[in-house]
């Protein structure tokens, strides 16, 4: 079997990875920009021409294949673009909205231009529609890189190889006639697929290294609460300077990392970046609202070995998330990691709480 007879295969098999990688992590998050690359991305992986069309021996009218052979390029790039916006802002403010119509209209128009003789040069017919299609790779392949993906070498497969796709793309309304440079740019694409789907899959479904379990923690397995961090280092010393802890936080991750031990988790919730920061000590910058995220990940650390988790982000989650949700995301990790005997810190100012909303965290957290 040679190279070129793989592209079908290739193609096919990473296409649905790439979908059900991204599905999943949708499914996971319930964040829209996942959703519209889920859409875009199974649109793709349908690829109905030649995966359903084709083996029920259904063709397309020649004058109408030359519109409908556009149409998937033009949403694939309208859905792409507006879930990287997403990903990206976290929501679509009006300037989004408006570029994002404006392309719309624009498709539309050259959609009906299609069905004229004003674009009768295939060529011609092919540059928009690429252009939009491998924009949109790009745009999201780096949306993914700066903001969302760690630099773990084999994650950063993800957003190249989509970058890499989308440029390819580009070419496409000249190479694709040169014939023998058509069989090679085939098979680029699909191993440039192939490459964003190893790395959509190692960062869904795989995004921690797993760690040698702590051994020089000595705190007692329970959940306890502290108005101060200077009462937990009264109580059970520096706890964040030994292995194994699991560190959510607002405090600066410049100086956070002279102090904490190499083996050290930290998430630093801000709105300002997202992603790996730092390998060691291990530093992800997470968005405040994506507490169920959060969960997900402090729920894989401690099956891979952590063992303390340390909160002193209390009120900003709060802040962002109301008081019952972020009580539901403490007490969901709390028992994760009571659960495995684990040990949970939380650092909070109850004066700062109503009664009512005092009374829950005494309950639940020893103090």
């Amino acid at each position: 079997m040679n190279a070129e007879s793989l592209v079908p295969y290739l193609n096919f098999i990473s296409r649905w990875v790439l979908f059900a990688a991204v599905f999943y992590k949708a499914y996971r998050t319930r964040e829209k920009g996942w959703v519209l690359l889920t859409a875009a991305f199974f649109i793709d992986a349908l690829d109905v021409e030649s995966y359903i069309l084709e083996p029920l021996g259904i063709t397309m009218h020649p004058d109408a294949y030359a519109i409908a052979a556009k149409i998937p390029n033009f949403i694939i790039a309208f859905l792409v673009v507006w879930g990287a916006v997403h990903l990206k802002h976290g929501e679509s403010k009006l300037k989004h909205v408006v570029y994002i119509s404006l392309f719309a209209v624009v498709s539309y128009i050259w959609l009906l231009l299609l069905a004229t003789d004003i674009l009768d040069d295939p060529t011609t017919r092919a540059i928009l529609p690429s252009l939009a299609f491998g924009g949109a790779l790009i745009y999201v392949g780096n949306v993914l890189r700066k903001y969302v993906v760690s630099h773990h070498w084999v994650e950063m497969m993800f957003p190249w190889g989509l970058i890499l796709l989308g440029a390819l793309n580009l070419t496409y309304p000249v190479t694709r006639f040169i014939s023998w440079f058509a069989p090679i740019g085939f098979f680029m694409g699909a191993v440039f697929r192939l490459m964003a789907a190893i790395g959509a899959t190692k960062f869904v479904f795989y995004p921690l290294t797993p760690v040698v379990p702590s051994t020089d923690v000595k705190i007692p397995p329970g959940a306890y609460l502290f108005p101060t961090r200077e009462d937990v280092v009264h109580r059970f010393g520096t706890v964040w300077d030994k292995p194994g802890v699991i560190l959510i936080t607002r405090e600066d991750v410049g100086m956070l990392k002279e102090s904490i031990h190499p083996n050290t988790l930290v998430f630093w919730i801000t709105r300002a970046k997202e992603g790996k920061l730092e390998e060691s000590p291990t530093i992800y910058a997470m968005g405040p609202t994506k507490i169920d995220i959060l969960t997900d990940l402090i729920t894989r650390a401690v099956g891979q070995g952590y063992s303390l988790v340390y909160i002193d982000a209390f009120e900003y989650l709060m802040l962002e998330n109301g008081f019952e949700n972020t009580v539901k995301f403490l007490l969901n990790v709390k028992d994760r990691v009571v659960s495995s005997e684990g040990t949970i810190i939380l650092v909070a100012n109850l004066n700062t709480l109503e009664p009512r909303q005092r009374r829950i965290l005494e309950r639940e957290f020893s103090h």
